[in-house]
């Protein structure tokens, strides 16, 4: 069984920044790939952000790309979403992916709970 937690959302004003945390348990965390993606009400979730499991490539949705970051630090098992500029377009629940596929771009079979940021005009 493999546990991921998101943190870091939360209310912030149009133009604002938040770092959103991604926690995985066990020592596989490694050798994942990792992504984020959003899901608004009523819309289809997002591809916003991925990273292969030594955190050398990355790839962004386009609506994100230029303001998002994704990293990660395998030796706390934990990979993080840098947001900035945030606009409230970007109000949405953010959920962390565990063995992401890169290629088609696929998620992989592990979820978290997701963490709500919401983005005020």
């Amino acid at each position: 069984q493999v546990q991921l937690v998101e943190s870091g959302g939360g209310l912030v004003q149009a133009g604002g920044s938040l770092r959103l945390s991604c926690a995985a348990s066990g020592r596989t965390f490694s050798s994942y790939d990792m992504g984020w993606f959003r899901q608004a009400p009523g819309k289809e979730r997002e591809f916003v952000a991925a990273i292969n499991s030594n955190g050398i490539v990355t790839d962004y949705g386009d609506s994100v790309k230029g303001r998002f970051t994704i990293s990660r630090n395998n030796a706390k098992n934990t990979v993080y979403l840098q947001m900035n500029s945030l606009t409230v377009e970007d109000t949405a629940v953010y959920y962390c992916n565990g063995d992401f596929r890169f290629g088609l771009g696929n998620p992989g079979a592990y979820w978290g709970q997701g963490t709500q940021v919401t983005v005020s005009s």
